[in-house]
């Protein structure tokens, strides 16, 4: 899914909170998702319900359309890691989904992700989701004025391998702005104090995505969805952040997507310690 702008765009204030609104619309359609999702439930139905509620709100599904993709949602299970195309077959027990989100509202876009985990998920795999999600706050709390996009990454990258999960290399975090995929690229593996220099007005998109087994991953015949080379589990956790004087600014959210899974008994909660602020 990448069709991206060599050029860097700084934001001005103005436009970080236009951005802060897409994202929000994002959060909230990923809360939609934890509504929805249960064992039985099928990923075109959840994707339909998604578009009508993006475009109830004025906004346009930010994939729907990109490069020929054909949904609003990237709905990848199990073993896949992203791009995964919404299907007829149904959701069972036991899997866990990465749902990726995009809207396109007054002239930005915003762009999320969660894992969801689905019923009776064994530990081994809430361990890969818990640390996959903590790993995302570590990178974005090196997301700050003056450093530099490997501090990101190293952190990122440091965090999970002390439990031997495989890192995606193929794919990476991005720039957000009028386009969905601007420069610079966010890598979840790298050098501290390398790569391109953090300056504020910066808006970047942080998103682990760290399997289980090996690194590897692998292409499907759909030309779209990516699925780990050995069939491990891979999870996938998204925020789009804006780089201030302050610090990193979360423009999008888990806060709601997360208080629909507490009320939904069909879903797993992927609770961490430590979460960035």
């Amino acid at each position: 899914m990448r069709k991206k702008s060599n050029k860097i765009y700084y934001k001005t204030e103005e436009e970080i909170e236009l951005m802060r609104k897409s994202n929000l619309l994002v959060s909230k359609t990923l809360a939609l998702v934890g509504d929805l999702l249960k064992p039985g439930a099928v990923g075109l139905d959840i994707d339909k319900a998604a578009e009508q509620f993006i475009r109830d709100h004025g906004a346009e599904p930010g994939f729907l359309g990109y490069n020929d993709f054909p949904a609003t949602l990237c709905v990848s299970r199990n073993e896949a890691v992203v791009h995964g195309i919404p299907v007829k077959r149904p959701f069972e027990d036991g899997d866990i989904v990465s749902v990726d989100c995009g809207v396109f509202w007054n002239g930005f876009y915003g762009d999320a992700a969660y894992t969801f985990a689905i019923g009776d998920v064994n530990e081994a795999t809430m361990q890969l989701l818990r640390r996959t999600k903590e790993s995302l706050y570590k990178g974005i709390e090196q997301a700050r004025v003056g450093r530099r996009i490997g501090d990101v990454s190293f952190a990122i990258q440091q965090h999970v391998r002390k439990y031997r999960y495989g890192i995606v290399r193929e794919l990476v975090g991005h720039g957000v702005g009028k386009e969905l995929h601007e420069a610079p690229e966010v890598p979840n593996y790298g050098r501290r104090g390398k790569g391109f220099k953090l300056q504020e007005g910066l808006v970047i998109a942080v998103e682990p995505m760290i399997n289980m087994g090996k690194q590897g991953v692998r292409s499907l015949p759909d030309q779209w969805t990516i699925v780990t080379i050995d069939n491990m589990p891979s999870a996938h956790y998204e925020h789009t952040i804006a780089i201030k004087k302050t610090g990193p600014d979360i423009l999008s959210t888990h806060e709601y997507v997360e208080a629909a899974i507490v009320k939904n008994p069909n879903l797993k909660e992927v609770v961490i310690e430590g979460e960035f602020v």
